[in-house]
């Protein structure tokens, strides 16, 4: 292993030696130059004031990625339209020049452009953005691309009989919104924002304004604010510069802007006066929290070089905050369960710094020192030269990352940079200038810079917000509004003492486990796999590929799990992976080992579940044996640690006194019971007296006895490595793992759902909302075809359920369909829909619902609704083969059914060869009227 940290060291240094030779034919950078614009995209501004950003990336491959941004959102509305601007953005899919209504929808669905998933937009208080990714094989269906984004920039119809038809829909939309998270906002929003405009201006709108507003208040704004001096059309993908630069002036050069258009600007957020406490209680709040907004500043992005260094200096000392908050949490009687601080942007011009914490048993007073103290302590003392160092090479590992990955990052995360330039001014230089900035900023970046910067963002006593929101239910200790300044301005006062570092070892193992070998080699040239067989009998499957750059994921399974246990040990053993993941490996703690491996990109975990045990990790190309150690370490060496313990189980305590609070758990947690008929073996919500059965000790040993041995284990490795140089890694990290004698399959517990029609009711909550969920379940044979017959029915449904529920009733928002066929612990298939309405639609939904399963039994479906679920899963299928995560999934799908991985390779062809025939029996096979339970939520009587 020594040869492989030696030429680790080697390749870093010919890296640093090659950066070197850059920067050397470059002059130094020049803190007050402005930041470019990078030169792997375009920008232009056409004569009517549109911006435009084109870029060609070829990942992706033969896809493009659109983006229409608009400078409008409901911040704009007037008295009239309070939300009509995101109305609007529902409009666009209603009828425009070129398609009439629901054509869109459906004409994309046939490229394989998915509703919802693909297609998609979203209104906020100052912008809206239209999201069409499209395929680029066709030349018409690029063009057609851009016909639409014109379409949605100043061609919707806004029939009068369309507007009253989306009513429902949006009015759906806000429906499912409402509850306690929406009754908190209209209380805690105006004070967080200090009053300002923002609070009136809520995206989803008021009620009575979406009921009956007239039809020219919506053609106003759209009149008003959709022109093309706020606009900026994005383009990255598959597609020459040049050719989307014309069909841009094409499609946008003759857009015009209003005569005596209406100013553009943005809302003023007001200084708080004074301190102020806010107390908020629900019985349906899950969590207590404390949250401390300290005065809002206002800001800019900067534009320069040096604004770029400052940037950074932000990045590390917030990082080190949010380090010091997590190991808080890790002592014994830690104050809070998880805390944050930090700066914070709030709206578009503004930021604050933040702190806040969810409760623990302890309650407000301990959350808020702790917060208070924490802040307090970076302020006067600063971090130290260590947490400088580490937090330095975690950001230029960063970098380091995102730049070998260049050429390898999706069309649509250019696209969200370039939406962010757009809106907020952030810089776009480029990755490869921006990894210069970080070589040559970050390592002058000096203790005392980043200390000024942490007193200067770190408030001492000013006018701060403290906001409480808890639980309202009987017997809870609520804290008044001026006890919670009282507290804070308080903490603000103990004197506090410098933090004492720790001193961490500079490796993870320095001595690696005595090194098995590798017994066998066999290469499947097809699939592009080499398979493994070890000393130990364990096996591994590498797949080594191009698709990232610096990439490498790890999966190990094997069968067994919790199924082999007794019902005494069942709730113990379901919390043993999590309490053991909670304390660490060997000698370190999780926070030592995130100080430990700084500068790496390297992680690793292993569980053990109902039906398997696995191992996962990831890393990048020159960290795969940082994370083979972490999986050795994961498997072999758990840590005990009583505080960690202790407070682990005092945090699933205090989650599990609420954990019902919301109807939508106490949905859930009914569905289970019902559908299981309240079997001991099925997980259900705990209480909190169910965790007086845990034990540390009992825990560690559960977990061990599935994972200190690796019989039976398979790893899946896939990504950026080269196989002859891994190799030698796996002798010493996997061939060298124990494989004591335990059992290596799992039991089938024999748990099945119920048969017959069951019913339920289920009354909570105070919103007039309800929830309809149907569960169809029982045994069938399982293969791969007959499981994509079942999942292309599913998809088929869905498409009905929208036109039917969504565009034609106007009594659902969003919902629908899912389910598949399984091989364990027995060959069985669960489909399950979920349809949220109004209480006094259930019925209605329900007819529907069941009416469109009936068409289908009785004729089929329609070929037109199976092409589009054909275009859309051959366009994924074909993206999926050139990523990482997809291969692992094939891999790990082969090894749970017992099957050939080489199926993925006539995919393709099965999914062409399906027809809508095939879905009537399928339907008949899988929807049985006579056995299904049906549980509906509706408000508390």
């Amino acid at each position: 292993m020594k040869l492989m940290t030696m030429r680790s060291a080697t390749a870093a240094v010919l890296l640093a030696c090659t950066l070197m030779a850059q920067a050397a034919d470059q002059p130094p950078l020049n803190l007050n130059d402005q930041i470019p614009i990078g030169p792997q995209v375009k920008v232009g501004t056409l004569p009517n004031g549109l911006t435009y950003y084109v870029q060609k990336n070829a990942r992706p491959e033969k896809k493009l990625e659109l983006r229409l941004v608009v400078k409008a959102g409901s911040i704009l509305e007037d008295e009239d339209q309070l939300g009509l601007a995101h109305f609007t953005e529902h409009m666009a899919f209603n009828g425009s020049t070129h398609f009439k209504r629901n054509e869109l929808v459906s004409y994309l669905q046939t490229i394989g452009v998915k509703f919802g998933a693909d297609l998609n937009a979203y209104t906020t208080f100052n912008e809206t953005v239209y999201v069409l990714p499209i395929p680029t094989e066709k030349r018409e269906v690029v063009e057609q691309g851009f016909q639409v984004l014109e379409d949605w920039a100043h061609g919707l119809s806004f029939n009068d009989a369309d507007i009253d038809s989306e009513r429902g829909i949006v009015l759906e939309e806000l429906r499912l919104g409402k509850g306690v998270d929406d009754r908190m906002n209209k209380v805690v929003l105006p004070k967080v924002l200090n009053g300002s405009r923002y609070a009136q201006r809520l995206p989803i709108g008021k009620e009575d304004v979406l009921k009956n507003f007239k039809y020219d208040a919506i053609k106003r704004f759209y009149r008003d604010w959709y022109r093309p001096d706020l606009m900026a059309v994005v383009v990255v993908g598959d597609i020459e510069p040049a050719d989307a630069e014309q069909l841009i002036m094409q499609h946008f050069g003759k857009l015009k802007n209003p005569q005596n258009e209406r100013p553009r600007e943005y809302a003023r957020i007001p200084e708080r006066a004074e301190p102020e406490g806010v107390v908020f209680t629900d019985k349906e709040i899950g969590t207590n929290s404390v949250f401390i907004r300290y005065p809002i500043q206002a800001w800019q992005p900067g534009t320069t070089i040096a604004d770029y260094r400052q940037k950074m200096i932000e990045n590390i000392y917030g990082f080190i905050l949010g380090q010091r908050m997590h190991e808080l949490t890790q002592q014994a009687n830690p104050p809070f369960l998880q805390g944050f601080s930090g700066m914070s942007g709030v709206m578009r011009g503004y930021r604050s710094f933040v702190a806040g914490a969810v409760l623990g048993k302890g309650g407000v007073t301990p959350a808020i020192n702790a917060l208070v103290q924490e802040d307090q302590r970076a302020r006067q003392y600063g971090v130290t030269e260590s947490e400088l160092e580490r937090a330095k090479k975690g950001l230029l590992r960063n970098f380091e990352r995102m730049y070998n990955e260049r050429d390898k990052s999706d069309s649509s995360g250019y696209a969200a940079e370039y939406i962010r330039n757009f809106l907020d001014k952030e810089s776009i230089p480029g990755i490869a200038a921006e990894y210069r900035y970080a070589n040559e900023l970050i390592p002058g970046i000096a203790l005392s810079e980043v200390n000024a910067a942490v007193r200067a963002a770190i408030p001492d006593s000013q006018n701060k917000l403290v906001v409480y929101s808890g639980t309202a239910a009987a017997g809870a200790l609520t804290p008044k509004a001026e006890e919670l300044l009282a507290v804070a301005s308080a903490a603000e006062k103990i004197s506090v003492s410098a933090r004492e570092e720790k001193v961490y070892a500079s490796q993870l193992m320095p001595v690696p486990p005595k090194a098995g070998s590798i017994v066998s080699q066999t290469v499947n040239a097809k699939l592009g796999l080499t398979e493994l067989v070890l000393s130990n009998g364990v096996k591994v499957v590498l797949k080594p590929t191009d698709f990232n750059n610096d990439q490498v994921i790890v999966t190990g399974l094997r069968f067994g799990g919790w199924s082999l246990l007794g019902d005494q040990d069942l709730f113990s053993a379901r919390y043993a992976s999590n309490i053991v993941h909670q304390m660490g490996v060997q000698n370190y703690t999780p926070s030592d080992l995130v100080k430990v491996l700084a500068g790496k990109t390297a992680a690793a975990s292993a569980s053990v579940s109902s039906l398997n045990e696995m191992a996962n990790g990831f890393s990048g190309k020159g960290d795969v044996e940082t994370m083979l150690q972490l999986l050795y370490l994961n498997m072999t060496q758990p840590r005990k640690d009583s505080a960690i313990y202790s407070a682990y189980v005092d945090r699933q305590r205090e989650l599990a006194k609420n954990n019902l609070a919301r109807p939508e758990s106490i949905l859930g947690d009914t569905i289970t019971a019902t559908l299981y008929n309240n079997n001991p073996r099925v997980q259900r919500a705990p209480k909190p007296a169910d965790f007086d059965q845990l034990g540390m000790d009992r825990a560690v040993d559960l977990y061990s006895s599935r994972m200190s041995s690796a019989k039976g284990f398979t790893f899946f490795m896939a990504g950026s490595f080269d196989v002859e140089k891994v190799k030698p890694l796996i002798a010493t990290y996997l061939a060298s793992l124990p494989v004591g004698d335990i059992p290596v399959a799992f039991k089938d517990e024999g748990v099945r759902p119920v048969r017959g029609v069951v019913k339920k009711e289920v009354h909570a909550g105070s919103e007039p909302k309800s929830t309809i969920s149907l569960s169809f379940t029982g045994e069938t044979q399982f293969s791969a075809q007959e499981r994509m017959r079942l999942q292309a029915l599913i998809e088929v449904l869905n498409i009905k359920l929208i036109e039917v529920l969504r565009e034609k009733m106007g009594a659902m928002y969003s919902g629908g369909i899912r389910g598949g066929i399984e091989r364990i612990p027995y060959q069985h298939y669960a489909v399950t829909a979920t349809l949220p309405c109004a209480p006094e639609n259930v019925d209605k939904v329900l007819a529907a619902t069941f009416a469109e399963i009936d068409k289908i039994k009785d004729s089929g479906a329609l070929d037109s609704d199976l092409e589009k679920v054909k275009a859309t899963w051959l366009k994924n299928y074909r993206n999926g083969l050139r990523e990482n995560g997809y291969w692992m999934a094939v891999m790990m799908n082969a090894f749970v059914n017992q099957s050939d991985p080489a199926e993925v390779l006539t995919y393709e062809s099965r999914v062409t060869a399906l027809t809508a025939a095939e879905l009537k029996e399928t339907a008949r096979r899988y929807f049985d009227m006579n056995n299904y339970v049906q549980v509906v939520l509706y408000p508390a009587k």
